[in-house]
C-alpha cells in the first residue's frame, strides 16, 4: 500500500471455536442477529449479494471474493462510488478461541478518505463487538443502537 493510501485494521479475540465464528460470518441467518438486517444469500466465493441494514434504506451490493473455510473471507463493496476490499482472517488461539482480524483497503489520504477511515474504523470495531456479544452471550447489540440514524 502506498503511503498516500489509508487502510483500516482491527481485531478481537472471541471465546468460541473457529468453525462457529466462521459460520456466523458467512451465514445470513447468523449475520442478521448481529450485523445486517438481511442478505440475498450465503457468502460463497465469487457470489454477488445484496445486504440490507435495518438502519439504512439503501441496499449494499456485495461482491464476494475468496472464501476459505474456517480461515478467510474477502469481499468488495462500494462507498462514495469507490470500491474497497474487506478481509476477515480467522486464527485459532489457545483454549479453543478465535482471533478475528479485519482489514479494509484502501482510500486516498484526503478529506473524504479520512472521513471514510473514521466512520468505517468505528463500524468495524462495532462489528467485532457485536459478533463477540452474539457468539459468546446470544445478545444482539445492534438492535436499536442506530435508530437515531434513520431518516
Amino acid at each position: 500500500m502506498s503511503p498516500e493510501c489509508l487502510e483500516i485494521n482491527c481485531a478481537i479475540q472471541i471465546q468460541k471455536p473457529i468453525s462457529e465464528v466462521f459460520e456466523a460470518i458467512v451465514n445470513p441467518d447468523h449475520m442478521s442477529r448481529y450485523f445486517i438486517g438481511q442478505s440475498s444469500g450465503r457468502m460463497e466465493s465469487e457470489k454477488e449479494l445484496i445486504w440490507k441494514f435495518t438502519e439504512f434504506e439503501t441496499e449494499f451490493p456485495i461482491r464476494v471474493g475468496t472464501i476459505e473455510k474456517d480461515q478467510y473471507v474477502s469481499y468488495y463493496w462500494m462507498m462514495d462510488n469507490i470500491e474497497t476490499r474487506v478481509e476477515l482472517k480467522l486464527t485459532p488461539k489457545e483454549n479453543n478461541t478465535t482471533l478475528v482480524s479485519i482489514s479494509e483497503k484502501s482510500r486516498n489520504n484526503d478529506a473524504k478518505g479520512l472521513q471514510w477511515l473514521s466512520g468505517n474504523s468505528f463500524g468495524w470495531s462495532n462489528f467485532l463487538a457485536c459478533l463477540k456479544a452474539y457468539l459468546e452471550y446470544g445478545i444482539n447489540l445492534r438492535k436499536g443502537a442506530f435508530d437515531f440514524m434513520k431518516k
